[in-house]
């Protein structure tokens, strides 16, 4: 027996027991006279004490060879601490060592393993095996490992049934890139890793399975950034004979569920607004309720002056700031400049401080008065003391725009509380999005995807006006899931290829194992994903999905650790049949 108790539990109730610890040497203290030690495992630290009066002399000459992270086995007894630690849940109390071993040497670490380290992240990456015996990367995992466990008790006592579905499966041309796995028994040939089990949980409604889920691994071959990784993890459901509201209602109470369990939070509201809407007022699908300052479009009350900017702008719209009338003018200019980066792209921005008095100063002032500037304020709801700011141009891009400066306001006004949930659900999607350089439409969500009961006439006649029978949920600001009614008739699926640009002979070659088995009775059914490591990460208080993975990918997608990806052997690619260009 390596040990008879974690490092993390002993107590004051423990004193005059025989105990065995192991563990790794988190720091020693060498007083010439006396040692001490702490011990690390995954549970805590326990102070351990060797004493020249009380240790054998062996025993004190070993501990004076412990380096950082040695791996040891220890038996002491439990005695109380002269100088105790209120700070540790065991700092009543230290192990009088009797007994010694090193398990296990160990070099000093490249970086400290405490809290605080003093490791950047590329050289923390590298050492990933390290950097999870520290506490925020171990309690994170233990994060984690709590929610998956609350997704599958609440999903397991509404009757749904965790199946697992292949990772080897067909490529199809949706969707971002697939990942590729070469056949050594068919030679030329190929399987795909799953960018999500759609088809396969589809196939399982037709099976009878009636109410699916699985916490699966999926992958996709796109460019990262800090909240994509290219394999990821989802919590994958669909469920039989149902309707939006029943997929809707279920996954509130999953949502109300993880709020009340991991974060004690109650939360009742789940409000919907319509895709339209959300872009209206917010700029983007996956609106930040936490806080206000909706857009308010000012193309009525601002075009009608010589400010050429304003008037030859598709849209002019704006956001009120609470409190930013008190900017000066230099910090306003940074603003200016802000937008004006690279990764906002705005040309520029108009602002209106509205004053105490009821007054108003503008950028513009040469072309608009105060019964003007009154209008502008009405119109985004601002009040005295806030600042109006206004970005104009092409609709989609000054959306885009408006939305991250409003995202940017909230954060450096601290209205992103890390502690504070406010769930949303983004309905009546686009069902297809025009393609501006090929001219042709594909799906917003997927193909699989049903347009609004008495929409699919449309498809022929009006089909960016379709909508889809799908839905996002949002938190937060980002989108935790995102899923749809399904089609599950053959004539239904072949319209929406043929409208997505499949000849009949492209739409059997790849999807003609689901087209055959809607002809065997399938019901209707629809579902949803939820991204595990964003939920996961958000639940955390942080916007980071790695900070919640074992041994996640840089942002180039390597494992810096393992170094992969890495080439192959010559000998495996000539049993794969694969060919690299300019080589003989």
């Amino acid at each position: 027996m390596y040990r008879s108790h974690s490092c993390g539990e002993l107590r004051a109730s423990h004193i005059n027991t025989e105990v065995t610890l192991a563990g790794w040497v988190q720091k020693s203290r060498d007083k010439g006279f006396m040692i001490w030690v702490d011990l690390r495992d995954r549970y805590g630290i326990t102070q351990l004490i060797f004493d020249e009066d009380r240790t054998s002399k062996n025993i004190i000459e070993k501990a004076k060879e412990l380096g950082r992270e040695f791996v040891i086995q220890v038996t002491g007894t439990v005695i109380e601490r002269q100088s105790k630690n209120p700070n540790m849940e065991t700092g009543d109390v230290e192990v009088l060592v009797t007994k010694l071993e090193v398990l296990n040497e160990a070099l000093l670490p490249p970086f400290t393993i405490e809290d605080d380290t003093d490791g950047g992240e590329d050289i923390r990456m590298k050492y990933r095996y390290l950097d999870i015996r520290r506490n925020p990367v171990k309690e994170n995992l233990m994060f984690r490992h709590k929610v998956s466990m609350e997704v599958r008790k609440y999903l397991s006592d509404e009757g749904f049934i965790d199946v697992e579905t292949p990772y080897l499966i067909k490529s199809t041309p949706e969707g971002a890139r697939d990942f590729l796995v070469p056949s050594r028994m068919n030679e030329g040939q190929f399987y795909a890793l799953p960018q999500s089990p759609q088809t396969f949980k589809q196939l399982l409604m037709i099976g009878g399975v009636d109410k699916y889920f699985q916490i699966v691994k999926c992958f996709r071959d796109e460019d990262l950034r800090a909240d994509r990784q290219p394999e990821f993890t989802q919590i994958d459901c669909e469920m039989a004979f149902v309707e939006q509201e029943d997929i809707l209602n279920t996954f509130e109470g999953l949502t109300r569920h993880l709020l009340k369990e991991i974060k004690g939070v109650e939360v009742n509201s789940f409000p919907r607004i319509q895709f339209d809407d959300a872009m209206r007022l917010y700029g983007n699908d996956k609106p930040d309720i936490r806080f206000g300052m909706e857009f308010g479009e000012l193309n009525v009350v601002a075009q009608h002056k010589e400010f050429n900017v304003f008037n030859k702008a598709d849209l002019v719209v704006g956001i009120a700031v609470p409190g930013g009338a008190s900017y000066t003018r230099k910090e306003i200019d940074k603003l200016v400049d802000w937008v004006k980066r690279p990764q906002v792209g705005a040309l520029g921005m108009v602002y209106v401080k509205c004053n105490e008095d009821g007054s108003f100063k503008s950028s513009v002032d040469k072309f608009y008065d105060q019964e003007d500037l009154a209008k502008w304020a009405e119109t985004t709801g601002a009040k005295s003391g806030d600042l109006i700011c206004v970005l104009s141009g092409e609709t989609n891009k000054v959306r885009a725009q408006l939305s991250a400066l409003r995202m940017e306001m909230a954060e450096r006004l601290g209205l992103r509380r890390a502690d504070e949930f406010a769930p949303l659900w983004v309905v009546d999607f686009p069902l297809l999005e025009l393609d501006e350089e090929t001219g042709h439409y594909h799906a917003m969500h997927h193909p699989f995807t049903s347009p609004k009961p008495g929409q699919l006439e449309l498809l022929d006649t009006d089909p960016g006006s379709v909508k889809a029978n799908a839905y996002d949920l949002v938190l937060n600001g980002n989108e935790i899931g995102g899923g749809s009614i399904r089609i599950h008739d053959k004539e239904t699926q072949a319209i929406m290829f043929k409208h997505l640009g499949f000849t009949d002979e492209e739409a059997k070659e790849q999807f003609g194992f689901l087209m055959d088995a809607f002809q065997y009775g399938a019901p209707p059914h629809g579902g949803i994903a939820f991204g595990l490591d964003r939920l996961v990460s958000i639940l955390g208080g942080q916007e980071t999905i790695r900070d919640f993975i074992a041994f996640p990918k840089n942002n180039s997608g390597r494992d810096v650790m393992i170094d992969a990806p890495a080439t192959i052997d010559e000998v495996q690619l000539q049993e794969l049949g694969i060919k690299l260009k300019n080589t003989p």
